[in-house]
């Protein structure tokens, strides 16, 4: 005989503020269910998974959970007061003699259950809530974004531990690798419905794109009947009236029909443009070294970026990632070492903090008190790439409301905080592009867009991020952070530097042993170079300084914006030398290149 469902939601119906969430929603889930709920951000996601924990309580329906099952939920926010540390929080429902339940979990996860409550960090919190409900082991765990401020190593052994367990979860995540290792069946929120496709995330996106496709053929049959119909009752409505009130009262309920239909919303009208363009060697560091404390961010690394560049950094939380990028861009100093930056440089960043955002301010000044971007608070225009665009109007391109406009910034969620820091950073020219953690609380239909953005992008980019699914898409370059200050550089993207893992933990000389051979795994590379070359290759750092120095110089000229008017011939020669020198320099640093590599 089947088993009840473990949880079963019949008819749900749920409103805020006027609008509704749910209607008509019914589903069940059984035991062992392993779920991907996925919609956009807005579609309620996460009030579902707070009906079905029994948190918010339905307009109208019923929840009906299995007698003797329990069911948990991953609080994004979790409330610690009275725990004086992460475990005192993460033990609350469980025996005094359990702690190791914990205790295993958070070294899966790496946090430290002695941290106090009061100096824990926002992600913290949320390994520590996370922690929580797998340590109780209910029937059924809903985890909402679970992935977040975890690093490829703790959501490796999540994933490990979730393959292996035999309790029910229903999942919200960005990751799509994630979904992929995971899910036997989706859920899919859209506009107020939930459907359920048996099979994994791995298939959804196809799916989803004929589901929609087949919405649109339906309407589109639905307006040409519409049209037809329309034509008959104003050319023969007047000769057979009373015969076919029928047929027009069919037309008046095709019409009522159409107007329910609810209209899918758009994607973000996201775009980047790349300012003036950056020399071909856009950064280069020789020998960094940075050590805070006890603990070593790098040690002698050298690293050279070229425009057009995409570079990923992984490695553990806490490892440097983001020092590292401060160091390359300028804005810290290493211990040792030395940076020497490319011409024409506007970099943009994207913090993983949110820090450019003011909580209290509203979306519209957090647009319009941004000075790079043309604006002075009083107006309701801004500059978005060399354009005058109404905030409101901008606003909608990344799916705000014209309601939010006046809102602060802190009502919004996580993903709308994301999509407001992309306006920001998308609304001026930029060549270089810093993401710190772009994927957290984007769903996928914007991490899609931002993917294919950044692949059209003519400059550079520096990003740092734990969805291997985003680095392969978009990393041309991964540094790895493999500890104690020891960073290796690999082409490609997650997939292309995972197989050499086993290699750099084993060591060369190991591998070497293993293969059977004596002979040492690597052998230093002799220099090739001529007499002559190598004079040149010491010379030409300086004439690269040298040009780089001239193309400022005739920028600032330049950026007089009388100079043309008053003095025409002076700013043709002016234009005419900028070019020369860009031309110069760009073939001394293809030059210098190619001659370092050959060395």
């Amino acid at each position: 005989m089947a088993r009840a469902p473990l949880l079963q939601l019949t008819d749900i119906a749920l409103t805020f503020g006027g609008d509704p969430v749910f209607h008509d929603l019914s589903l069940g889930i059984q035991p062992g269910d392993r779920l991907a709920l996925v919609g956009r951000n807005g579609s309620g996601k996460s009030t579902l998974l707070k009906v079905m924990a029994g948190l918010v309580e339905a307009d109208a329906g019923t929840r009906i959970l299995s007698p003797g099952d329990s069911v948990g939920y991953m609080e994004q926010e979790p409330v610690m007061e009275g725990s004086e540390t992460l475990g005192d929080f993460a033990i609350r429902e469980l025996d005094d003699g359990e702690m190791w339940r914990v205790q295993t979990v958070a070294e899966g996860l790496k946090f430290n259950i002695d941290t106090k409550v009061a100096a824990a960090s926002g992600g913290e919190r949320r390994r520590a809530a996370l922690a929580k409900l797998i340590a109780e082991a209910p029937d059924l765990m809903l985890l909402d974004e679970p992935t977040n401020h975890l690093d490829i190593e703790a959501i490796t052994w999540l994933e490990d531990h979730l393959k292996s367990t035999r309790q029910a979860f229903v999942v919200i995540s960005h990751d799509r690798a994630f979904l992929r290792a995971l899910s036997k069946a989706t859920l899919w929120i859209d506009r107020g419905d939930v459907r359920r496709r048996e099979g994994g995330f791995a298939g959804f996106e196809d799916w989803r794109d004929q589901t929609w496709a087949e919405e649109d053929d339906a309407r589109h049959k639905l307006n040409r009947k519409i049209k037809a119909e329309a034509r008959w009752a104003v050319e023969g409505i007047s000769a057979r009236r009373k015969r076919n009130q029928g047929r027009v009262r069919a037309l008046q309920e095709l019409r009522a029909e159409r107007s329910a239909q609810i209209k899918r919303e758009g994607t973000a009208a996201m775009a980047l443009s790349s300012g003036p363009k950056s020399g071909r060697r856009v950064m280069e560091a020789k020998g960094f070294s940075k050590v805070y404390g006890e603990k070593v961010i790098c040690d002698d690394f050298s690293l050279r970026v070229m425009r057009g560049d995409r570079v990923a950094f992984v490695g553990p939380n806490g490892v440097g990632k983001t020092t590292m990028i401060e160091m390359l861009t300028g804005q810290t100093l290493p211990d040792a070492g030395t940076l020497t930056l490319g011409t024409n440089l506007e970099v943009a960043v994207f913090d993983q903090r949110r820090a450019a955002l003011d909580p209290d301010a509203t979306l519209w000044e957090s647009l319009t008190n941004d000075k790079d971007m043309g604006a002075s608070g009083r107006s309701d225009q801004i500059m978005v790439r060399g354009e005058p665009r109404h905030v409101v109007g901008y606003l909608k391109d990344f799916l705000f409301a014209e309601a939010q406009a006046r809102a602060p910034v802190r009502s919004l969620s996580g993903g709308e905080k994301a999509r407001l820091l992309l306006a920001r950073i998308m609304a001026k020219p930029s060549n270089v592009l810093v993401l710190d953690e772009p994927t957290n609380d984007l769903d996928i239909e914007t991490l899609d867009l931002l993917q294919d953005i950044l692949g059209e992008y003519d400059g550079t980019v520096l990003l740092v991020s734990h969805d291997r699914d985003f680095l392969d898409r978009v990393a041309t370059t991964t540094i790895a952070f493999e500890g104690q200050g020891r960073l290796t550089v690999h082409a490609g993207g997650w997939s292309d530097y995972l197989p050499k893992r086993q290699l750099l933990t084993d060591g060369p000389e190991k591998m070497a042993h293993k293969a059977g051979s004596d002979k040492p795994a690597a052998q230093e590379k002799v220099s090739t170079l001529s007499f002559t070359e190598k004079h040149r290759l010491e010379a030409l750092p300086r004439e690269i300084e040298r040009l780089e120095a001239e193309i400022a110089k005739l920028a600032a000229l330049m950026s007089d914006p009388e100079l043309y008017s008053r003095e025409p011939a002076k700013f043709q020669k002016a234009t005419d030398a900028l070019a020369e020198r860009q031309a110069k320099l760009t073939a001394a640093e293809e030059e210098w290149m190619k001659l370092e590599d050959k060395a």
